[in-house]
């Protein structure tokens, strides 16, 4: 059975040329970079160099890159490291931070653990296209405001904030900008001078580097309380040992992405277009969340009203498609995707949602079959849903 794989916001393979670049450094360039001798100065050359490469796709500078376990971490680091710094400044005064209401987990139970702090969050609503409202942005801060964290992409929709007036925004009123941007490095432009990004983090088993590593770009001058104590690694902004191997991988990852963006970006929009319009046009009662807002061009997010969609997934893997829901489990409950109540379905379309995300590797081939598979898994759940509602022909 062929199988296709259509969940790559979920994760992506390694590449086959970033896993060679890789190689080398688990077995004869094995040196620890902070050693002082010919096999640590190889592998600290090797880290620089991935410095550089990562700071060319973002528009950045190398020192402004600090390598990290990935998003979660360099969400963490960014939020918690800017609110204590400005706290440890000024022990007497408050702290507030604005986020929207669809971010991901590693922001939102970020900025949840700084209100048990007593750090004051301004979560912002999102329109039916999953877009913040400016006004709302501006209306919403504060004196006390440190911080602005808010995601480039939406890993469930795609749809794109516009960091350019975020940023704009945030440095009129002398407030550090934050975006995770896990979603959109390597699938679109992401320019931190642009966009007037003081903080931004990214992931690399999102763009065919290993899972275990990533980045966060820190604008020079940008105060910043470092989480973790140890050695001198990395300026003193996260010691530690670096992952040489993972770091290589990354470097690699973001060169190829860099080379390749507008070509990639075209054919796999192309693509998702393709597959989306199919969906539309052969599934009655489809609909596409947030279609008409910007979005990265490799996701899609459809609801497919009266089945479940974690049923639809395990109909679909069965048939050798692989997707995934907006939903999450939790203690042995399914509960409505909090992106997709937050842009205003109701729980059961939410449930009823699929995201579909493309990668490097999609074949027109592959979309074709899926356009053949969905809409036969959707037509077979509704004939036993008891939730559809079936048009009953006028003779009967």
């Amino acid at each position: 059975m062929q199988r296709i794989y259509l969940d790559h916001n979920a994760t992506t393979p390694v590449d086959l040329t970033v896993l060679a670049t890789m190689l080398p450094y688990f077995s004869v360039e094995f040196g620890n970079a902070s050693s002082i001798h010919a096999f640590g100065q190889q592998a600290r050359a090797a880290v620089e160099t991935s410095r550089e490469q990562v700071a060319a796709l973002l528009n950045a500078r190398p020192q402004e890159i600090v390598f990290t376990s990935g998003g979660t971490e360099s969400d963490n680091h960014a939020i918690f490291g800017v609110v204590q710094f400005a706290l440890l400044e000024n022990p007497s005064a408050s702290a507030h931070v604005i986020t929207s209401s669809i971010e991901h987990e590693a922001v939102l139970n970020t900025c949840q653990r700084l209100e048990k702090q007593g750090v004051r969050v301004t979560y912002l609503p999102v329109s039916r296209e999953g877009l913040i409202d400016l006004q709302e942005l501006k209306a919403a801060m504060r004196p006390e405001t440190v911080l602005i964290t808010v995601m480039h992409a939406n890993n469930e929709l795609g749809t794109v904030q516009p960091l350019g007036e975020i940023g704009r925004i945030a440095a009129e009123s002398d407030v550090y900008f934050h975006t995770d941007a896990v979603q959109s490095v390597g699938k679109i432009p992401v320019d931190v001078k642009a966009g007037q990004v003081d903080l931004l983090s990214l992931s690399g088993h999102k763009l065919y580097a290993p899972k275990g590593v990533g980045a966060i770009y820190v604008k020079g001058g940008t105060k910043l309380r470092q989480l973790l104590y140890g050695g001198h690694h990395q300026r003193g902004f996260r010691p530690g040992t670096e992952n040489v191997a993972g770091i290589v991988g990354l470097g690699k990852a973001a060169e190829m992405a860099r080379l390749s963006l507008a070509e990639e970006a075209a054919r796999m929009g192309e693509l998702r277009n393709r597959l989306e319009q199919g969906l539309l046009s052969g599934v009655p009662e489809a609909r596409a969340n947030a279609g008409g807002a910007p979005r990265t061009p490799n996701t899609s997010n459809i609801s497919f009203s009266g089945i479940e969609g974690e049923a639809l997934i395990i109909a679909l893997d069965l048939r050798g498609l692989a997707c995934s829901t907006g939903a999450a489990c939790s203690s042995g409950a399914v509960e409505p995707s909090h992106v997709l109540t937050a842009i205003g379905l109701p729980a059961s379309e939410a449930r009823a949602s699929i995201r579909f995300s493309l990668g490097r590797h999609t074949t027109a081939a592959e979309i074709d079959a899926a356009l053949e598979i969905v809409p036969a898994a959707v037509a077979q759940l509704r004939s036993i849903s008891p939730s559809y509602k079936r048009e009953v022909p006028a003779h009967l």
